[in-house]
């Protein structure tokens, strides 16, 4: 008999069979728990991190409500932030880096089924790894599929579909998502489109910028 937990571990075809589910079923409880929970709950979020198995560096917070398949796939650097509606498929593995942020309902989705529908009948599935870098962020309701690479400082428009890698230091947009822009110095001055920082402001990030660099 085939060890589907096994499989879906090694990344390959697998079925969601009873010891499957029963893995499921665990991290479903314990994150209905956590989305009935008031705003802001910092400490139980945490303990959710510890039970869901999910490892995490300093400063973490998703907004609830969240979803993921089991948490023990997924791995968070320092400085994340998650608006409400994240759904993290971690089938497969989740690694982000540092300094990350997740607009609403974005979705990071490792799993799939075969395209064939007599394949696809057969309940086999897969989960392919996603990794996503150091600085990115991913906007409003931006979905990313299966075994893609985000590079650093990358930010994806929101809406997009990420179904192929994204480079670092770009804008992408789109569906498919495709990089429109390079990210360049210059682009420091501005905090929306053709929209410059004013004198205030600007004092208040170049200081804050030589404080993350010390």
């Amino acid at each position: 008999m085939l060890n589907h937990r096994k499989r879906r571990d090694k990344e390959l075809p697998y079925i969601s069979d009873a010891s499957v589910l029963m893995e499921q079923f665990r991290s479903k409880l314990l994150i209905h728990s956590f989305n009935r929970s008031l705003p802001f709950n910092v400490p139980k979020e945490y303990v959710l991190f510890h039970l869901l198995g999910i490892k995490h560096g300093k400063s973490v917070y998703i907004e609830p409500p969240f979803r993921c398949d089991y948490g023990k796939h997924i791995e968070i650097g320092d400085d994340f932030y998650a608006n409400s509606g994240c759904v993290i498929i971690d089938v497969a593995n989740v690694k982000i880096g540092n300094h990350v942020m997740f607009g609403p309902n974005v979705s990071i989705i490792t799993a799939g089924h075969p395209i064939h529908p007599a394949v696809r009948n057969t309940k086999f599935e897969y989960g392919v790894s996603i990794t996503i870098g150091n600085h990115v962020w991913i906007g409003a309701n931006a979905v990313v599929l299966p075994g893609v690479h985000v590079g650093d400082n990358a930010v994806i428009g929101a809406g997009s579909v990420v179904t192929k890698d994204i480079p670092d230091n770009v804008v992408a947009v789109g569906n498919p998502c495709k990089p429109i822009k390079e990210i360049k110095e210059e682009d420091k001055l501005y905090y929306y489109k053709n929209r410059r920082f004013d004198d205030e402001a600007w004092n208040e990030v170049q200081k804050l910028i030589n404080e993350q660099t010390r």
